[in-house]
Parts: C-alpha cells; structure tokens; sequence
C-alpha cells in the first residue's frame, strides 16, 4: 500500500493529485493507495476502485496506516516529517510550493533540502516522484530533530 499524505492547511494541493493520477494511469501504480487530502479536490481519482480518499483523519489512524504502507508520499510539513521519521517509515517529501498557490512561501522546500542532508529525499517533479514510487528509498533510520517542539523552546524564551 502507498500513502499520500497532504496536510490540512486551507491550500490545494493540486499538482500532487495530478502526479499521482498519472502514476495510477499509466499503471506505476497499481496497489491500494490511500489519500489524505485535507482540502484538495480528489475527484479525478474516484474512476480507481483501490484508491481510498479522506480529507482529515486522527494522527493515530494516519501512523497506523504509516506502518501498513510500503511507502509514504507527504507534503513536507515539519510535524509530519518528524512523525514518519520517528515511525522509521519508507517516505519522500513533496513539498507545496508557492509559485503554484499551494503554501504562502517556499518554507516546505527550504525544509525539503535541508532534511535531504540527512537521508530523506524529496520530489518537485513527475519524473522524480516516480522513480521513488518504482525504486523507494529505505527506511529512515535517526532523529532529524534533537532541539525541542517550537512550542516548547517559544515557551521557553517567552515565559507566560
């Protein structure tokens, strides 16, 4: 199974969608797939009877499902990441990018690059994301944060 995760922020995701239609067309893919979508439009991949969409789902039914997965392809949130790093789940990042409206900066791709230094790649391409849906990377195996939670070092800077 493949997971795709795209977060919930109020930003279509929309490129992600039309990549993986293409992979699930041209028969990259043809084993179940599950889509957390938040408020993307996913109509295009109703005509895929083993494809399963949800909007927003529990962070517990998202890791369960992670572990089930032979590969995740996510949005390359921060807290995201750290979570499929921690799992030592099979993933790569596909960060929104905002010459296509889909954040309102590159933040997820200054991100992106930096955690490829540590092992986990990422896609800004069709062709890119399906060499890793063909020949996935291993498992992340580490920590990619040892600082703590931005909540927790703000509180610590700014005591309430």
């Amino acid at each position: 199974m493949i997971t795709v995760t795209l977060g919930t922020i109020p930003f279509t995701f929309d490129r992600a969608i039309d990549w993986l239609d293409s992979l699930l067309d041209a028969g990259v893919i043809s084993e179940s797939v599950f889509v957390q979508h938040g408020t993307t439009d996913v109509s295009k991949l109703a005509k895929y009877p083993f494809v399963t969409t949800e909007p927003i789902v529990e962070t517990s039914f998202l890791m369960k499902t992670v572990r089930s997965s032979r590969l995740i392809l996510s949005h390359a949130g921060q807290g995201l990441t750290r979570g499929l790093a921690a799992q030592g789940a099979c993933f790569v990042l596909m960060p929104r990018l905002s010459c296509y409206n889909e954040h309102i900066d590159d933040h997820q791709l200054l991100f992106a690059q930096g955690v490829e230094k540590l092992g986990i790649p990422y896609c800004t391409s069709l062709d890119n994301l399906e060499l890793a849906v063909k020949c996935p990377p291993p498992s992340f195996k580490g920590q990619i944060f040892d600082e703590p939670k931005l909540a927790e070092h703000l509180m610590q800077i700014y005591p309430v």
